[in-house]
Parts: structure tokens; C-alpha cells; sequence
């Protein structure tokens, strides 16, 4: 005996706007008993002395420090393009945008 009831699964299929016939409320109440006694199995574990994580391998920091360094000034960068318009890379119009 299923511990959801037919009635519940008829509402719940209601509320989701499901047509089902009588014979799938019998077969979804089985399906949904061994759903609800999957997820209430994972509260008997013993997990006491299982400290709580955000996942499963440690993580470290993999990224290297913020350190200013030179680079290209505009007018370097800008010196490469193929065109280039008030400071910037002039690139051909794309998406039918409007001007």
C-alpha cells in the first residue's frame, strides 16, 4: 500500500494539469511511494560526525595575484587594427542595428 494516496496523486496531477486515467493514478502513487521513501532514506544516514562541505573535493585558490604590469598603451593597440575611430576598433555593423 502506497503511502501517497490515490487522491493525492489525482491532485497533484491536477495542479500540474495532467489528464491521467485511473489505472496511471495507481501506477504514479507506486512510482511516487518508492520516489518518497528514496529521498526519506537519505535522512537515516549518520552524518553526526560528517562536517558540513560545499563540495566534495577541496578547493584552493588557483588564481595568481593582481599585479599591475606594462602593457599596450591605446595608440599601440590601435596601431594593428585595420580601422580604428575615436579611440576605438571600428568593427563592420552587425544585427541590422540602427546607427
Amino acid at each position: 500500500m502506497p503511502s501517497i494516496s490515490r487522491d493525492e496523486v489525482a491532485h497533484l496531477a491536477k495542479l500540474a494539469r495532467l489528464a491521467v486515467t485511473d489505472e496511471e493514478l495507481d501506477l504514479f502513487a507506486g512510482q511516487l511511494d518508492v520516489i518518497l521513501q528514496s529521498v526519506a532514506s537519505v535522512g537515516d544516514i549518520a552524518t553526526a560526525d560528517i562536517p558540513p562541505t560545499s563540495h566534495a573535493v577541496p578547493l584552493t585558490n588557483v588564481f595568481r595575484e593582481d599585479v599591475v604590469r606594462p602593457s599596450l598603451g591605446q595608440q599601440q593597440a590601435l596601431s594593428g587594427a585595420p580601422d580604428a575611430e575615436d579611440g576605438r576598433f571600428r568593427v563592420p555593423r552587425i544585427l541590422g542595428e540602427e546607427a
